[in-house]
């Protein structure tokens, strides 16, 4: 897709005296940007697992140490704040600080000494991190001058915040209610555990609370008076979050920030009395604009580039307001508000996220290509079928290693606790459902369209209700018309690159799109019974007999 003409933006939907973001003065506001040491940008994936790793350390430590459970999870918790709320790291610090010095008598004092180093440390840094914000907001004022507006939909119903707000009501109570049955549980190892629970999920809980309240005040404070403005191109990638440009980076070279968006739908407050068939209707645009924006975001393609008015002085965390041109010319400019703050990039990080971008188009492309051209080339089939191989085989072992693992430290213990008991039947139910399927799956192919196996009977989905065949990291995902089929098998993109394969998923999306864009690449004829494979039940419910008789027999 040439990105040399961007959709262009009505000119009355641009406010009076809005300045162009130009690449020069963006310039600025990148320089005014902290140094990458301040944890900036840091991928969610990686925040939650190295908070995921702390909390594990610190029940560890509580259980073998006899470490506080309130510091054992207010540093896991901690860890959380400084890698993606750095706002409530000024009240996490000295608290947890003042924790560490209360019980410091009773821990080695190297102990102490490295988890105070590692707070005040993490402290310091964040305070790089905040203080640089400042910077950023004049830059962007002084690119704006005077150019101020009224956001759109200034006046309507702010929604900021209707999500973690009450998630993290229902994960507090969920931490109180850990705690209050702290004393139920087993041995005093495991009532210990379940306090770093009880602490860990109510820190979870106050963590989702403020950042819906944080989020929620500067939405409303940017609605309140008239905003800075700012010409700017926008393009949605290919995971659908928002990628900001300066406003003369036609090529979409350098992207200055991303931002999650969300469109208000006002219909949500309008009077419930309109009668059965418009709500109908109603409830029929909504699942086709559903239906539209999954498709988009497994376009797996990022979107044009189009023009936009930022509302909003842009720093790291910000709340801001896009007016864009909508990818449609027939409709009216799409103003969106953001989901989640401003995630500002470096110009070597935006030059790497255009690279690894279009490397991975070029793959998607060839990728095609070859699918394409071996469907062409084969002598035409009256039926196709694709089943698990030993990669699948492989995820299939690791997913009962793990099971195994953890369920036998839980039943190795001096004592048997029921809660320890209820996880292990629940990993082995878990197992037995996802394993046959790892094991065993199959996807056939016929001019009808494809049989997908599965717990019961396989599943018919007709070739007009196919949506997308993906494969997303290491899962391959099949989605249709109201459900969605997936399976997960471990890859290495880096080897697969360096040596020149081709991961079997790839190469099974890649054909199944042919044939889905294509209906000449299609099977010509009709798959028997036998072809579309077995229901699974019957292995699973072998594993779980299976499981159970382990549990008898050890313990």
């Amino acid at each position: 897709m040439s990105y040399d003409e961007p959709l262009r933006l009505p000119a009355a939907a641009i406010p009076d005296d809005c300045r162009d973001w130009t690449s020069g003065r963006a310039a600025g506001w990148s320089a005014a940007l902290p140094p990458r040491w301040t944890f900036l940008r840091v991928r969610r994936s990686i925040a939650g697992a190295v908070t995921t790793l702390a909390f594990c350390a610190g029940a560890w430590a509580a259980m073998l140490g006899g470490l506080w459970p309130f510091v054992a999870a207010g540093f896991a918790v901690y860890v959380l704040w400084v890698l993606a709320r750095p706002e409530l790291v000024w009240a996490g610090a000295p608290a947890l600080l003042l924790a560490l010095a209360l019980e410091a008598p009773s821990q080695p004092w190297v102990v102490t000494a490295v988890v105070a180093f590692v707070v005040v440390v993490s402290w310091a840094v964040v305070a790089v991190r905040l203080r640089a914000r400042g910077a950023q907001i004049d830059q962007a004022l002084d690119a704006a001058e005077d150019g101020t507006a009224r956001t759109p939909d200034a006046d309507a119903k702010v929604l900021r915040g209707r999500f973690l707000l009450p998630l993290g009501v229902v994960v507090l109570a969920l931490g109180v209610l850990t705690g209050a049955t702290a004393g139920l549980w087993g041995t005093g190892d495991d009532r210990r555990v379940s306090w770093v629970l009880a602490f860990y999920l109510a820190g979870l809980g106050v963590t989702a609370i403020a950042s819906a309240w944080l989020g929620r005040r500067r939405a409303v404070a940017l609605r309140r008076t008239p905003a800075p403005v700012l010409r700017v191109l926008v393009r949605d990638d290919a995971q659908g979050t928002t990628e900001v440009y300066a406003s003369d980076d036609l090529a979409a070279l350098r992207p200055l920030f991303t931002v999650d968006l969300t469109s208000y739908d006002g219909d949500e407050e309008d009077d419930d009395a309109d009668g059965d068939d418009e709500s109908d209707a109603a409830g029929e645009e909504a699942d086709e604009e559903l239906e539209r924006l999954l498709d988009a975001a497994d376009d797996d393609t990022p979107g044009p580039v189009r023009e936009a008015v930022l509302y909003g002085a842009p720093f790291d965390g910000a709340e801001v307001v896009v007016l864009s041109a909508d990818e449609d010319p027939d409709q009216p400019p799409l103003a969106e508000w953001s989901a989640g703050g401003v995630r500002p990039l470096s110009p070597g990080a935006g030059a790497r996220r255009i690279a690894k971008e279009k490397a991975r188009e070029e793959q998607n492309r060839q990728l095609a290509e070859q699918a394409r051209e071996s469907v062409v080339d084969r002598v035409p089939a009256p039926v196709r079928r694709w089943r698990a191989g030993w990669l699948d085989w492989v995820a299939a072992a690791l997913l009962v290693q793990w099971g195994g693992w953890l369920a036998w430290s839980g039943i190795t213990g001096s004592e048997l606790s029921l809660w320890k008991l209820a996880l292990v039947v629940a990993l082995g139910l878990y197992g037995a459902v996802r394993v046959p399927v790892k094991l065993a799956w199959r996807i056939t192919a016929d001019r009808s369209g494809l049989w997908v196996t599965g717990l019961g009977d396989p599943r018919h989905v007709p070739w007009d209700d196919i949506r997308s065949v993906r494969r997303r990291s290491f899962e391959l995902k099949l989605r249709w018309r109201d459900d969605d089929w997936s399976v997960a098998a471990p890859r290495w993109a880096w080897f697969e690159r360096r040596q020149g394969l081709v991961h079997p998923y790839d190469a099974m999306a890649a054909e199944l799109s042919a044939m889905r864009t294509d209906p000449a690449l299609r099977p010509t004829g009709e798959s028997t019974v036998p072809e579309r494979g077995r229901p699974l039940w019957p292995l699973a419910v072998v594993l779980a007999l299976v499981w159970a008789a382990l549990l008898v027999v050890l313990g």
